[in-house]
């Protein structure tokens, strides 16, 4: 298949996208949500598929294990703005899905979220990381993914992401406007990437907890081990091999999955001057994380 040439970034209602997200936007915006359904939200590079993977397997691992092994997880969590020729669309999938919850992926800004999620009271799931390692998992990211603007050098990449010009846009916006919609909306749970990291399991606890599902021990301890990162590497239905868009020989989609990595990346001087913009761009914020474990 031939892939059309990578998209250009353009302001979209003051944010950056690009036309993969915004082609199908009335449909998205009219998307009719239903109580059952499970929204796991986050920006880009975030952990994402690993909250979808984690889900799945929580929902439907002992219903339908065949699907484990012969369906790509896209397909089992799909992309509810995505819309790329050639592709059903993310509001497409979702329509036909007939499992019961729809879990369902989102990169969306919270002011741009389908206003039917917030009137059926869908449970959501926003999953945040910090900064610096998301920049670095972004810039691999965007090498590879032959439908996402041309990175550029880690410098040139590196200032745009502090510029907030990237798809889905400011990093910081993003994180803030969901961690202030939570602190009044108990149908958000708010999860940490590096406490993912830190302990699995007794996050996956916290997840069945959020969502009233009571998970068996030897459920939750299955799971625990699935979704650890080397296993997830070598899952061919989770690891981005079966993407027709990426470009595994540049970089893989599941590259480290560690918390600071960030360090092999930032000079000193970026490092201080990233710093330094973080603290004005957060603090009106009481959001904290975490950028060594």
């Amino acid at each position: 298949m031939e892939l059309p040439p990578r998209p250009t970034l353009f302001d979209f209602h003051g944010v950056s996208m690009t036309k993969y997200f915004t082609d199908n936007w009335d449909d998205i915006q009219n998307f009719k949500a239903r109580p059952d359904d499970i929204v796991i939200a986050s920006y880009p590079k975030a952990g994402n598929t690993w909250v979808s993977y984690i889900l799945d397997l929580l929902y439907f691992s002992h219903v339908s294990p065949e699907r484990q092994d012969s369906v790509p997880l896209y397909e089992r969590v799909p992309f509810l703005e995505m819309h790329m020729p050639g592709f059903p669309s993310g509001v497409e999938e979702l329509n036909k899905l007939i499992t019961i919850p729809r879990i369902i992926k989102s990169h969306l800004p919270v002011h741009f979220i389908p206003k039917s999620f917030w009137e059926q009271n869908s449970k959501i799931i926003y999953v945040a990381r910090n900064a610096k390692d998301t920049a670095v998992s972004y810039f691999h990211f965007d090498r590879m993914n032959m439908v996402q603007p041309e990175p550029g050098d880690w410098n040139s990449f590196l200032q745009r992401f502090m510029e907030g010009k990237m798809v889905f846009g400011s990093w910081y916006e993003h994180v803030k406007g969901w961690w202030k919609e939570k602190i009044n909306n108990s149908n958000i749970l708010f999860l940490f990437y590096e406490d993912l990291i830190e302990d699995t399991e007794g996050e996956v606890h916290r997840l069945c907890s959020f969502l009233g599902l009571s998970a068996a021990a030897e459920l939750v301890k299955k799971v625990t081990e699935k979704v650890h990162f080397d296993n997830m590497k070598k899952n061919n239905m989770v690891n981005g091999s079966v993407e027709e868009v990426f470009d595994l020989n540049i970089s893989h989609f599941m590259r480290k999955g560690k918390v600071g990595d960030w360090k092999n990346h930032f000079t000193v001087q970026q490092n201080e001057q990233f710093d330094e913009d973080y603290e004005k761009k957060m603090k009106n914020t009481d959001v904290r994380f975490t950028t060594v474990l």
